[in-house]
C-alpha cells in the first residue's frame, strides 16, 4: 500500500483509506449535522460509506492523484498538498499545478518529499535544477507537481514534479498568461534552519512546463509569509496575501504587466482615514459586516527583508493588520480575499476589494480603492477558518476550512453575493485535515480540490447550477 511505504499512515487506517479505497464514489444516505446552512445549497451531505468525503446527493468524487503514487519521472507524489490551479491544454485535458507545503526545516516533511521516505529515489532529483539544498546537497522538499487530466476520459494522463527546492509552498494564485505563482509560507534563512538559502519568495511555473522549471525567486514582490496572490487581467497590477496575525495586504505593480521577472514596486494597503487600523475586529471593533473604506497603497522599502520585518515597517508605516490573510482570487472586477483568524471568534472574515479605476495611476488618489468586510463569522458551524478561495463559474465564493479541530469536521463552504453560507463537502477522513486549492475545470463541470492530508485530488462532479439562495 502507498501510504504504509511513505510511512503516511499506518495500521487499520491505511487500509480503510488506500486498500479499499474507492475511485468513484456515489453519496448514498443521510448525514449528521455538523454545519449550518443560511440558505439550501445543495441540501444535506451524506455520509461517504469510503469515510472520505461528504458530498449531498447528486455529486460524485474521483480520486485522480494521492500522495505517494509514483509520478512519470519516478519521484513520488509529495505530501501535504495544498494551493493549485488549472489550466487549460486543449483537446479536453487540463494541467493541474499544485503546490505542496514542505517546510524544509521539517524533518518529517523531508520524508514526505518527492524522493520518498527513505530518501530512496532522491538521486532521481538533480540537485542543480532545485532553488536550495540541504548541506548535505539534496533538494528541499518542497515545490509543484503538475498533473494533466482528460476531462472526457476522467482519467490522470500524467503527473510530474515540476519545481524544486523551495519551502512551504502553501497557496499562490494563476495568472492570466497561463502560468502558476507558487509561494512560500516562510521566511527560513541558512541562519535559522539546515538550508543554504533564503526563504520566503514567489515562484512562477509555467502550466505547459513538462519537466522542472527554472527555480527564479521573484524578489521584487517580497520576502514575508507568502500565502496566496491573484492578479487582475485588466491591469496586471499583482496582489499578495501574507499568513501571519498581524500581517499586512500587498499589492505589486510590475514594470511590465505579465513579465515578474522585470521586476516592480511593492506595496501595501492603509485605510485612507485610519493610519495603522486593524481590520480584525479580534480586540476591538474597526468595522461592521457590509461597511467599506477608502484606502491607499504605502511604498515598500527594503522588501528582501533580510531580517524579515517587513510587515512590522509596513504596519509602522501605517500600513492596516489583516489576521492571518490567506486565500485571494479575481473575481468579476473586485477580488475576494480570507482572513482566516479574524473577527471577534477567531473563526475568519472575508474581504472584497474593489479596485480604483486609475488602479496605481495617477488618478487613483481622487478616486481610491475599496475594502469591505464582505462576511465575518459569528458561528464555527457556518464558516470556521475559511483559507483557501475561489470565485466559481456561477459567481459564488468556494472557500475551503482549515480549522486544526480533532471535534468540528473541515467543511467546503459555498457562500452567495449577499453573503450567505451554504455547504458543499466535509471532510471525514481521520485526522480532519484542511480542504485546499479548490479550483473548476474551465467546462466548470468539475470542480478538483485536495485534502492535504493523507494527501489526495478530488475531482467533484455534480448538479452545479441547481444551488438554491
Amino acid at each position: 500500500m502507498r501510504l504504509q511505504r511513505r510511512d503516511l499512515l499506518t495500521g487499520s487506517a491505511a487500509a480503510l483509506a488506500f486498500a479499499g479505497l474507492a475511485r468513484n464514489v456515489q453519496a448514498q444516505a443521510a448525514a449528521g449535522e455538523t454545519y449550518v446552512n443560511e440558505v439550501p445549497g445543495y441540501g444535506p451531505l451524506i455520509p461517504d460509506p469510503n469515510r472520505l468525503l461528504d458530498l449531498p446527493a447528486g455529486f460524485t468524487y474521483q480520486v485522480v492523484s494521492q500522495s505517494g503514487d509514483t509520478m512519470d519521472d519516478g519521484l513520488f507524489v509529495p505530501g501535504q498538498l495544498d494551493g493549485m490551479g488549472c489550466f487549460d491544454l486543449g483537446g479536453g485535458k487540463v494541467a493541474l499545478v499544485r503546490n505542496h507545503e514542505l517546510k524544509g526545516s521539517s524533518g518529517l516533511h523531508r520524508n514526505l518529499g518527492p524522493g520518498g521516505f527513505h530518501q530512496e529515489r532522491i538521486g532521481l532529483l538533480d540537485p542543480s535544477r532545485a532553488y536550495d539544498t540541504y548541506r548535505d546537497g539534496r533538494p528541499l522538499p518542497g515545490g509543484t507537481t503538475t498533473l494533466v487530466y482528460d476531462l472526457e476520459t476522467r482519467r490522470t494522463v500524467s503527473q510530474h514534479l515540476s519545481l524544486a527546492g523551495t519551502s512551504t509552498n502553501c497557496a499562490g494564485g494563476h495568472t492570466p498568461w497561463g502560468s502558476w505563482l507558487t509561494c512560500e509560507e516562510t521566511e527560513e534563512t541558512p541562519a535559522d534552519a539546515d538550508v543554504t538559502q533564503s526563504h520566503g519568495f514567489v515562484f512562477e511555473v509555467p502550466s505547459t512546463a513538462t519537466g522542472l522549471v527554472e527555480p527564479v525567486p521573484l524578489k521584487a514582490m517580497g520576502r514575508f509569509a507568502h500565502e496566496a496572490v491573484c492578479v487582475d487581467p485588466r491591469t496586471g497590477v499583482l496582489y499578495l496575501t501574507e499568513d501571519q496575525n498581524d500581517g499586512l495586504f500587498y499589492r505589486f505593480l510590475p514594470t511590465t504587466p505579465g513579465r515578474l521577472a522585470e521586476g516592480g514596486r511593492l506595496q501595501a494597503m492603509a485605510f485612507r482615514d485610519r493610519p495603522g487600523a486593524d481590520t480584525s475586529n479580534q480586540e476591538a471593533r474597526e468595522w461592521a459586516v457590509g461597511d467599506w473604506r477608502e484606502v491607499i497603497w504605502i511604498d515598500m522599502e527594503d522588501v528582501e527583508s533580510p531580517d524579515g520585518d517587513l510587515r512590522r515597517r509596513g504596519h509602522a508605516a501605517g500600513a492596516a493588520l489583516v489576521a492571518r490573510g490567506e486565500g485571494i482570487f479575481w473575481g468579476d472586477g473586485e477580488l475576494y480575499m480570507t482572513a482566516t483568524s479574524g473577527g471577534p471568534l477567531r473563526r475568519g472574515q472575508i474581504l472584497r476589494y474593489v479596485p480604483s479605476r486609475d488602479e496605481g495611476r495617477r488618478g487613483e488618489a481622487r478616486r481610491p480603492g475599496r475594502l469591505q468586510l464582505f462576511l465575518e463569522s459569528a458561528d464555527e458551524r457556518t464558516m470556521n477558518m475559511g483559507d483557501n478561495i475561489m470565485v466559481a463559474p456561477w459567481g459564488h465564493l468556494i472557500v475551503c476550512e482549515d480549522n486544526y479541530s480533532s471535534d468540528i469536521p473541515n467543511h467546503l463552504r459555498g457562500v452567495t453575493p449577499d453573503g450567505k453560507v451554504y455547504t458543499i463537502g466535509r471532510n471525514v477522513f481521520t485526522g480532519n485535515s484542511e480542504f485546499a486549492g479548490a479550483v473548476f475545470s474551465p467546462d466548470a463541470e468539475v470542480l478538483f480540490v485536495n485534502i492535504q492530508y493523507p494527501g489526495v485530488t478530488f475531482a467533484i462532479r455534480g448538479p452545479w447550477t441547481s444551488v438554491r439562495t
